[in-house]
């Protein structure tokens, strides 16, 4: 059985990401979908047990992914569920910078774990978690960009389109 991880802060997953872990899924026997914990480059909008019921709901079909919270090194994470491959979505170009310096390090920490990379179907190309977060701030609807329950979601935390950071229940 080849195992594959598909790590990401998923704050809060997309269509995008989506495509991409429907795409791996295809590919290899089992996926794991690595949620970070506790991201050390950005503060999450969306608490970590949020975020993994998110994707519960939007994989439910996919009878060989499973999720998992990390909060270790990726290569870690990948030796734990015994991946041989981490799973990447490139979008654009500065996607591929990013995800070439990780790469060479992750490479570097575990020259036996390989990096797939799965080019974004182009109707989701554009799509961010980032850039959904900014839309929903400002009223607009991301419903086509995201799984029904995140637009609900959103929609409540931004009720009426004010900018600025959502108070999560019991803040």
């Amino acid at each position: 059985m080849i195992t594959a991880i598909a790590p990401g802060s998923y704050d809060p997953v997309t269509n995008g990401h989506i495509d991409v872990i429907e795409r791996a899924a295809g590919i290899f026997d089992r996926v794991v979908v690595g949620v970070v914990g506790k991201p050390q480059h950005k503060e999450p909008m969306f608490a970590v047990e949020e975020r993994v019921e998110f994707l519960r709901g939007a994989l439910a079909g996919l009878g060989n992914v499973e999720i998992d919270v990390f909060r270790e090194l990726v290569v870690d994470f990948a030796r734990k569920w015994d991946a041989k491959a981490i799973v990447k979505g490139l979008r654009v170009i500065s996607d591929f910078e990013w995800e070439f310096q990780m790469n060479q390090l992750n490479r570097t920490l575990a020259p036996e774990v390989e990096t797939v990379y799965v080019m974004a179907s182009p109707q989701v190309s554009f799509v961010s978690s980032s850039g959904v977060k900014e839309i929903a701030a400002f009223g607009g609807d991301v419903s086509a960009l995201v799984p029904d329950p995140v637009a609900r979601r959103l929609a409540e935390l931004f009720p009426n389109g004010r900018p600025g950071t959502p108070e999560r229940p019991g803040e």
